[in-house]
C-alpha cells in the first residue's frame, strides 16, 4: 500500500530523494499582490526538512514572499516515466551578508565546482546581501507513473478494472 498524498513521509521515498539531490529546477509558486498566479524556475537546496532558494534582496517576489505566505513548489523530472514531486508550505525570509550556504551549494550541485565557483565569484561582486527563502513542507504529494499517479488516473484505473 503506497502512503496517502500529502504525508510528509513521502519525503523520505527514494524518487523524493533523488528530486531533492537533482540539478533540476524546481518551479516555485506564489500570489502577486493583484491576486494572479506567478511560477518561477529557481533553483534549490533541500538542507532535510526545508527547501531553501536564495535570491537578490531587490527581487521581484520579495515582494510578496514575507513570513507565512503560502507557497507551492513542484520539482519533476524530464524523462519518462515522470517523477514529480510536489510540496506546500509557508516561507520564512531572512537576509544574509554575503551569498546565502544553501545558494552557494545549490551551484556547486548543479554547475559543479569549477564553473559554481566562477558564477559565486561574479555573483559576490553584485550581490552583498542575498535573501533566503525557506519553505518548510506542510503537505507533500509524490507522483512516479509506475505506482503512484494523480488522483483522477487512479480513479480511471481503478473504475476499468471492475
Amino acid at each position: 500500500m503506497t502512503t496517502q498524498q500529502g504525508d510528509l513521509s513521502l519525503l523520505q521515498e527514494p524518487v523524493a530523494q533523488q528530486l531533492l539531490e537533482s540539478r533540476i529546477p524546481a518551479r516555485l509558486a506564489y500570489t502577486w499582490e493583484d491576486g494572479s498566479p506567478r511560477v518561477v524556475p529557481i533553483g534549490f537546496h533541500w538542507n532535510g526538512t526545508e527547501l531553501v532558494f536564495g535570491t537578490p534582496v531587490d527581487a521581484p517576489k520579495l515582494k510578496v514572499l514575507r513570513h507565512g505566505a503560502p507557497v507551492a513548489v513542484t520539482i519533476d523530472s524530464d524523462s519518462m516515466p515522470c517523477h514529480v514531486l510536489l510540496l506546500r508550505g509557508n516561507v520564512t525570509v531572512d537576509v544574509v551578508d554575503g551569498i546565502a550556504p544553501e545558494y552557494a551549494m545549490m551551484v556547486r550541485r548543479t554547475q559543479g565546482d569549477e564553473a559554481g565557483q566562477a558564477w559565486l565569484d561574479q555573483m559576490a561582486v553584485i550581490c552583498p546581501q542575498m535573501a533566503r527563502i525557506r519553505v518548510r513542507p506542510t503537505w507533500v504529494g509524490l507522483l512516479d507513473f509506475e505506482t503512484r499517479f494523480p488522483s483522477a488516473l487512479e480513479r480511471a484505473m481503478q473504475r476499468a478494472q471492475a
